[in-house]
């Protein structure tokens, strides 16, 4: 069973938008129909924005044009939620506030974070690439400076691995049976923890 519900989609249950923001009310748009399992074709985006059938098509190509902008603006917003972990964490603490940062955003934003990571991520470039790899910067930055005498490209990759696995396993609901609130119930930090070789202290 899929954990979380996406907070963009009760956003988007607002009325049509008068369009001083068409890019915002189509990207809007078509992640409620992703998370409602619709097909988010531009006319249905359309549809939803309450705009006319033509109107996308004054920002995006195409469908995959689109969904691209969805995925770069959910990736930018994990971005941002892991520098307020970073900047808000205690002295030693940042990697692990990084790690349990990134599992919330999922846990928050599952359709978006599949659409950002999934198998249904767009072929369409636009960034998506560089913007992505500024998030794994975000973490690694602060891993090294934390664990500088451990940090080698292997352990690097270990790291983000771990974080980025233990996200989709809750949003997949594969951890339901072992423990129903990963974040609640502080799994997702001992497991961290744990890959770190610092299960009981500060990195």
């Amino acid at each position: 069973m899929r954990q979380g519900t996406d907070r963009a989609v009760s956003e988007l249950e607002k009325p049509a938008y008068h369009h001083g923001d068409l890019r915002a009310a189509l990207l809007d748009a078509a992640l409620a129909l992703l998370a409602e399992g619709q097909e988010p074709s531009l006319r249905a985006v359309a549809r939803r924005a309450g705009v006319s059938p033509m109107a996308p098509y004054r920002h995006y190509a195409d469908r995959e044009a689109l969904l691209a902008a969805v995925a770069l603006r959910g990736i930018e917003g994990l971005k941002v939620a892991l520098e307020a972990a970073d900047a808000a964490a205690a002295p030693g603490e940042a990697v692990i506030a990084q790690a349990v940062a990134y599992v919330r955003y999922a846990c928050d934003h599952p359709v978006l974070f599949r659409l950002m990571f999934g198998p249904a991520r767009p072929t369409v470039e636009h960034g998506i690439c560089a913007a992505a790899q500024d998030v794994k910067d975000v973490l690694l930055t602060r891993l090294a400076r934390e664990a500088p005498d451990r940090f080698t490209p292997d352990f690097a990759l270990g790291c983000w691995s771990t974080i980025h696995g233990l996200a989709q396993l809750v949003i997949e609901g594969l951890l339901a049976e072992t423990d129903p609130d990963p974040l609640g119930s502080g799994m997702v930090e001992r497991a961290v923890r744990a890959m770190l070789g610092c299960p009981e202290s500060r990195v």
